[in-house]
């Protein structure tokens, strides 16, 4: 076989196991590890990248110590979360803490210069955020994955329904009953009902066969909602 069909080959069976292992082992470290992003789980990601990209783009590299390396990063990165966790002392040294950076309408430069973010970060991420006049904003802090949380000024804070003494006694959430003619029974279960109760629904929506019900959803206030196929 020519070394480049066999060097082919060896990268195509590479990616075929290492990608599971990938997806097992980041389903493994948790949510946090690929949605908050601090500096830690950052290293840990870049250093899994590192290795499966030489890995797969090196046919001479050996195949099983990448997968255990793998392995020991991912059981390592839970550990440390796990001592971070238990410690709020590591967790400090291990963790960039927040950074307020303006303050009842003002940026306070100093906090700025210590992360490194300049005027135009900071007004950038507050025009993500809607805000386009720095003095509507009590509070804005840099948290630890590098995002903006900020606190509008209450002059300035959109009017709720309870501003105008319109309670909403109920929630707005509807829980899914039905999916592709497939029951959830655990819906009916916490909503103290039973699949009489939803037939008699379809029924009154002129639906017959549950496998005609592509979602249905059932509201708080028992309100049953279907999209036929």
């Amino acid at each position: 076989m020519p070394e480049f069909i066999h060097d082919n080959l060896i990268v195509l069976v590479r990616i075929v196991t290492i990608i599971p292992l990938m997806l097992i082992v980041t389903l493994f470290m948790g949510k946090r590890a690929i949605g908050e992003m601090p500096v830690f789980d950052f290293l840990i990601v870049v250093i899994l990248g590192a290795l499966v990209g030489a890995d797969i783009a090196d046919p001479e590299i050996e195949h099983l110590p990448t997968a255990f390396a793998i392995i020991a990063i991912g059981l390592f990165q839970k550990a440390i979360v796990k001592w971070k966790i238990s410690s709020r002392r590591i967790g400090k040294l291990l963790t960039l803490g927040p950074t307020v950076v303006v303050q009842n309408g003002t940026l306070l430069f100093e906090n700025m210069e210590k992360i490194q973010y300049s005027i135009d970060n900071i007004l950038f991420m507050l025009r993500q955020k809607s805000v386009f006049n720095i003095e509507e904003v009590e509070t804005a802090v840099v948290e630890p994955n590098g995002t903006l949380s900020i606190l509008l000024k209450p002059d300035v804070l959109p009017v709720t329904r309870k501003d105008l003494h319109l309670l909403q006694h109920t929630s707005a959430i509807a829980f899914p009953v039905i999916s592709e003619g497939y029951i959830h029974h655990e819906t009916l279960i916490y909503l103290s009902l039973d699949e009489v109760w939803l037939n008699s629904q379809l029924a009154a929506q002129n639906i017959n066969d549950i496998n005609q019900v592509f979602f249905a959803s059932i509201s708080q206030s028992l309100q049953c909602n279907c999209i036929s196929v």
